[in-house]
């Protein structure tokens, strides 16, 4: 192989203005998210329930892993970058605190699902590389449709569940829209990747919520 061949591709390792801010935001998500799912596993009614939790936290703990093994490609310290985001998420969190199985799995599913649905909109704009290094982390479609599958089941059988599930999917929304905007006013690189679109993206955000909720049986 030519010495030519070896050389790095200095095209991948550009930091773009935001990419920092992205993948730090992403990178602590992720975090989070691993040592939230690990608990919530507590409150799974079954084994088999427990496991398929925990394995998605194990999911998620890699998907870390790969975007701080990117971060250290970019020369950037992955503790360092994940450090302007950490009280916004841990905000969400606390105020988010699941009581039960259900509210664990609305919480993956729409709580998660609009914060995949911000992410998307940001990664839009950046160059391949990360784009795709996003989109590869989000949540996986069979964890999804598990946390659908159960909370549509326990709709079915029970009516009063759907009530109480859309009241707290609306907390969770709620609280995750206005984290969302608390970083986006922090972090004026974000708002630029967003581009013209910024203006339009809690919109957008918002119905894309609906049709999750309509999807499980929840009134929005």
């Amino acid at each position: 192989m030519s010495r030519r061949a070896t050389l790095p591709d200095v095209s991948q390792n550009t930091l773009e203005p935001g990419v920092r801010d992205l993948l730090g935001l992403l990178a602590y998500a992720q975090l989070l998210a691993f040592d939230r799912m690990a608990a919530d596993a507590r409150l799974a009614p079954d084994l088999h329930r427990r496991a398929v939790l925990c394995e998605m936290a194990a999911v998620e703990i890699g998907n870390y892993r790969q975007i701080a093994d990117r971060l250290g490609e970019l020369g950037l310290d992955p503790a360092g970058t994940m450090a302007p985001f950490v009280e916004a998420l841990v905000e969400y969190h606390e105020a988010t605190e699941p009581t039960d199985w259900l509210e664990a799995l609305t919480k993956a599913y729409i709580g998660d699902g609009i914060a995949d649905d911000f992410y998307r909109e940001v990664a839009a704009s950046v160059g391949p590389v990360d784009r795709d290094l996003v989109l590869r982390v989000l949540h996986a479609n069979a964890y999804d449709d598990f946390a659908r599958d159960e909370i549509r089941a326990a709709v079915a059988a029970d009516p009063k569940a759907a009530s109480r599930l859309s009241m707290w999917a609306r907390r969770l929304v709620g609280e995750a829209l206005s984290q969302a905007v608390r970083v986006a006013e922090e972090h004026a690189d974000l708002v630029v990747l967003l581009g013209d679109g910024g203006a339009e993206l809690f919109d957008r955000l918002k119905q894309a919520h609906g049709d999750r909720m309509a999807a499980v049986g929840l009134n929005n």
